[in-house]
């Protein structure tokens, strides 16, 4: 377990000249351990289009996302536990869809931990449920009725890590946004210590702040929880949080478009989660847009992949304001106590890691241009200042007389921005330094000289989705279990080998959940394809329709044309509502059913 110092210490600014003046000292001591910056795969089903891009843009993509002085080097992954039900964006499936079910090789959370963790050995990895699959819950929609099994499932999914992968999971969660219960949260701890994983910590609740109180009064359940994790905290916490004496991390944030308002509001709070609030880790949902855009909050990531078949990513600016931070402390850091508001708007804070180097990160976003999704933020205004900076206790040194600059200007103007640049060093003079700050700026000031803006060639350009598509599944020994740029939305849908079937369907694709899960969404089982407009479909069984919504909110349009193992149904259906939209196929209800030949023309 790790202590963290309470401190609290907000540096009064001093006019002189026209310039504030800012004191970096740790001779008063240090605040707060940083425990680094992360993103979030899954909630879901967030990444799902990554693995059916080709191999070298997809090792593209994860550098930028992973690999250490790179791209966003990103200290944390965070993992959705499947749990076969809709949590946002899709589906993913369960490495248990039955008691008597175990497979840790379904889905693409595992490989992502691993492509992370070869870029990374260092990263830190947490997995947390959004959904359990029907038999946690014994019936009913409630994962709690039976603690043991609950844990045991959880557990399960740590140990699977380790042993079918190598994975070292750190943290684990209890149930994403739900309601906290203080027996699973103790009989879950007591099921990770009787299996040996007393190094696994426990975050806790992943919603408001609610059970900090409940710690306070509670021996066990304090003793239980590591970490308190909180989402959307709008940079502030809670005194009982504080009381707590407990890590504070914001365990989901951002949510934000990303264009440069979105890495707007992105620099505002890496700042300000710690500088308002003392959480020391935020973690962005999502890591990377990889799921269709018009799905629910498109394009909330870090970066954006969302067109493996033709090779298309964008390294959206929120990736490189990530960089600011990560490229120049890492977990194990502390912060100083000398962090604060700038006087005419905007942050810092100051960093070192006990060994005389130093890390200052300034940010000047303005209101307008750095709105979070959520919460709402309140009014403030920022201006152009000139900020000095003196350089006090272990950081004074004769031999200190520049510091590494690098700097990001997201120009709303003219719209030609500036991102992790590393410009000219800045001069130390008797331990002071000025900077003229002009306002949507990003500084960051450090000893750290391995800083770098890693750069690929530009992936291929854009472009629709094929008009003509098909898929026959048939694949003897599939790399992931689902079919590529298929997204399932309910139920979960799998490649499938008949092996008594000597015809024409032996490799199929087919939906394998049986039972209602403990759900985070309520939907009965389809999946879609991307942007069709009509559609010549030959399935073996279920419907197809053409669907304009998915993720959280399902609507589907009117039939097109489909046959049934080679004889019509229907044909020449107008189809009024949607214009366009995807192709999806489902059943009726939780059930097995197999599809095959699947085929779009949308001539």
């Amino acid at each position: 377990m790790i202590a963290h110092s309470l401190g609290l210490f907000l540096l009064p600014c001093i006019c002189l000249c026209a310039a504030e003046y800012y004191l970096v000292d740790d001779r008063i001591g240090l605040g707060r351990r940083f425990d680094g910056i992360g993103g979030l795969s899954g909630g879901g089903a967030t990444s799902r289009l990554l693995i059916n891009y080709n191999e070298s843009y997809r090792s593209q993509i994860l550098d930028y996302l992973f690999k250490p002085n790179f791209g966003a080097s990103l200290h944390i992954l965070k993992v959705e536990i499947g749990g076969d039900a809709q949590t946002t964006d899709g589906t993913e499936p369960s490495h248990m869809h039955n008691e008597n079910d175990e497979n840790y090789f379904r889905g693409y959370e595992w490989w992502l931990m691993k492509e992370a963790k070869k870029r990374n050995p260092d990263i830190i990895l947490i997995g947390l449920p959004w959904a359990f699959p029907g038999w946690v819950g014994q019936g009913s929609n409630w994962p709690y009725t039976f603690p043991n099994i609950t844990a045991n499932y959880v557990v399960s999914w740590v140990i699977g890590a380790k042993q079918h992968h190598g994975l070292d999971i750190n943290y684990i969660g209890i149930w994403n946004e739900k309601d906290y219960n203080v027996k699973y949260i103790t009989v879950l701890r007591d099921t990770l210590d009787r299996a040996g994983l007393t190094g696994v910590g426990i975050i806790a609740a992943d919603g408001n702040w609610d059970i900090s109180k409940a710690m306070l009064g509670d021996s066990y359940l304090n003793d239980a929880v590591e970490v308190i994790g909180v989402h959307y905290p709008g940079t502030m916490t809670i005194k009982e949080a504080m009381i707590t004496g407990k890590v504070l991390w914001s365990s989901e944030d951002y949510s934000t478009f990303n264009n440069n308002i979105g890495a707007g509001c992105w620099a505002r709070i890496l700042n300000q989660n710690y500088v308002n609030g003392r959480m020391t880790s935020t973690i962005s949902w999502n890591l990377i847009a990889s799921y269709y855009e018009d799905l629910s909050f498109g394009r909330d990531g870090l970066m954006t992949a969302e067109e493996p078949w033709s090779g298309n990513y964008v390294v959206e600016s929120p990736i490189w304001i990530t960089a600011h931070t990560t490229q120049f402390a890492q977990p194990g850091w502390t912060y100083l106590q000398t962090v604060g508001h700038l006087k005419h708007g905007g942050s810092y804070v100051a960093l070192t890691d006990g060994n005389g180097n130093l890390t200052i990160i300034i940010e000047t976003m303005t209101h307008d241009h750095s709105e979070c999704i959520r919460p709402s933020l309140p009014p403030y205004t920022v201006s152009p200042q000139t900020a000095t900076f003196q350089l006090k206790g272990s950081f004074v040194s004769v031999a200190l007389t520049e510091l590494q600059q690098w700097y990001s200007k997201l120009n709303f103007m003219n719209k030609k921005d500036t991102l992790f640049q590393n410009i000219t060093p800045i001069k130390v003079s008797n331990g002071y330094f000025t900077l003229q700050l002009d306002v949507d700026e990003v500084y960051t000031i450090t000893t750290v000289t391995s800083g770098h803006k890693g750069l690929y060639p530009d992936p291929p350009e854009a472009a629709p989705f094929p008009k003509k598509y098909f898929d026959d599944f048939n694949v003897s020994s599939p790399p992931f279990s689902e079919a590529p740029c298929f997204a399932d939305q309910t139920g979960v849908f799998e490649y499938f080998r008949n092996l008594t079937d000597p015809g024409p369907h032996v490799y199929t694709l087919r939906q394998v959940v049986t039972q209602r899960p403990v759900t985070f969404c309520l939907h009965d089982p389809f999946f879609k394809i991307h942007e069709v407009f009509s559609g010549n479909v030959i399935i073996l069984v279920a419907f197809i329709c053409i669907v304009d919504q998915g993720g959280e909110s399902v609507k589907s349009g009117y039939f097109a044309f489909g046959m049934l193992n080679g004889y019509p149904l229907w044909k020449n259906a107008v189809v009024l509502q949607p214009l366009n939209g995807w192709a999806a196929i489902g059943t009726n209800s939780f059930e097995y059913a197999q599809f095959d030949n699947f085929k779009v023309d949308a001539d």
